[in-house]
């Protein structure tokens, strides 16, 4: 038998084959983190903190310190947005908190977004990436600075230059996380 004629046989005729059950649409809603939310926000960044390198940290975030976090940018009233299912479930979330603690950075934010693996590949990222941009605005804040680790993440730096996210900087060999030396890019966007 000659191997296209084989090829041919492996496929099952039309007839035959199950019909293809369309994917349900990925549907979420975008709202303001409570703090009921943060012991599934701890959930999405501690699985990258054990699995990959797009956070420099080590050690798991307790819900005590996502509480602090979350009661620190509240109170300078930062934008923190969660990504909901029509279940209820915690897709992913996106932030913003400053950049360094010198009062003259107070306009300066830097984001993260983090997603749920579920929940990647599917527009979440741009659709959180833009409604911060927009609530980052509305509060005043005038540049927003992403620092993306320089192996692994290269979706990240893709996402934020479609964003108008312009490179101003890198940093070699300043993290080390799991047996090897890791760096930064930086990123930078003006929200006039």
């Amino acid at each position: 038998m000659l191997e296209e004629e084989y090829q041919e046989r492996r496929v099952l005729p039309p007839h035959l084959r199950k019909p293809a059950t369309p994917e349900a649409p990925f549907e979420y809603t975008l709202r303001d983190a409570r703090a009921a939310d943060l012991p599934a926000v701890r959930e999405i960044y501690n699985y990258y903190v054990a699995n990959s390198t797009v956070t420099f940290d080590e050690d798991a975030m307790t819900l005590k310190e996502w509480k602090a976090k979350f009661a620190y940018l509240s109170k300078l009233g930062m934008p923190f947005l969660v990504a909901e299912s029509p279940s209820g479930q915690l897709l992913g979330y996106a932030l913003v908190s400053p950049w360094k603690q010198k009062r003259a950075y107070r306009f300066t934010v830097e984001n993260s977004i983090y997603l749920g693996p579920a929940a990647s590949g599917k527009g979440l990222g741009r659709a959180l990436l833009a409604e911060l941009i927009e609530r980052s605005k509305a509060a005043g804040l005038k540049e927003m600075i992403a620092v993306i680790a320089d192996q692994g993440a290269e979706a990240s730096i893709g996402l934020h230059e479609k964003f108008g996210f312009e490179e101003i900087g890198r940093m070699g060999r300043v993290g080390f996380k799991f047996e090897r030396w890791l760096g930064t890019v930086l990123l930078q966007k003006s929200l006039k």
